[in-house]
């Protein structure tokens, strides 16, 4: 599931996958449900594979990826002449640690985006009642608009008042 980091809360793809399929795998189908552009690409370390770059590459060349690399990730061959957007990242939290690297970036969006999903589970429930692919699809499909739906109606406005 991708959801709007912009603020708006609401969810923009839904791409279901079974219990042996990598969610990273489908980022490409996940991309081309978006339809406006994608600035920048925020996941969560699952998402630390060279296919991820290299599908938002092709899909939005000008959207920067913001995953976090694993804690055993090592810098590209090239990382010395021409390092690529990972190799940055690496190189960032050797520096800055993981917090600052995170604080940098823009990862804290993606909280934005959890709570999208959180909000999705507490509303709807994390199991589908559908048996067969194609009504699990449309009864994931439902909950998102419906959950998008209510967005519209009004959010809470927080203040802090000391």
């Amino acid at each position: 599931m991708i959801a709007d980091s912009s603020g708006s809360g609401q969810i923009v793809a839904i791409e279901l996958t079974g219990k042996d399929d990598d969610d990273a795998a489908r980022t490409g189908a996940l991309l081309d449900q978006i339809t406006d552009p994608i600035a920048p690409f925020t996941a969560d370390g699952a998402y630390d594979q060279d296919r991820v770059y290299e599908t938002v590459a092709e899909r939005a060349p000008d959207s920067a990826v913001v995953v976090p690399p694993r804690s055993s990730a090592a810098l590209s061959a090239s990382a010395g002449i021409a390092p690529t957007r990972r190799d940055q990242h690496i190189q960032e939290i050797a520096e800055r640690g993981r917090m600052g690297w995170q604080k940098s970036s823009g990862y804290n969006v993606r909280a934005k985006v959890e709570a999208a999903i959180g909000r999705f589970k507490r509303v709807i429930g994390d199991s589908l009642r559908s048996r067969t692919d194609e009504t699990e699809s449309t009864e994931v499909a439902i909950a998102a608009r419906a959950l998008n739906r209510m967005l519209e109606f009004g959010r809470p406005n927080y203040v802090r008042i000391s």
